[in-house]
């Protein structure tokens, strides 16, 4: 598997903190190893466009497409409590 980041996914993590930038790498190799691990909480969104959603930290998450052996990044946004 690989990762793609749309335009507008690079726009919104150069806007995070340095944290949440580096919690987003450590999440991206989970990702990368297991869609299923635990830290990233990951689940189907919205069934109808294919779009997942995954945890960052508690209080940001990313939300993608599986595309063949891709996966496209295309939000990254502070989570709603």
């Amino acid at each position: 598997m690989r990762v793609v980041f749309t335009p507008h996914f690079q726009r919104s993590f150069q806007k995070l903190s340095d944290a949440v930038q580096r919690a987003l790498e450590r999440q991206l190799i989970h990702l990368l190893r297991d869609l299923r691990h635990p830290s990233l909480r990951a689940k189907k969104y919205d069934e109808a466009t294919g779009m997942w959603q995954a945890r960052v930290t508690k209080g940001h998450r990313f939300y993608f497409q599986i595309e063949g052996n891709t996966y496209v990044l295309h939000e990254i946004t502070a989570h709603r409590k």
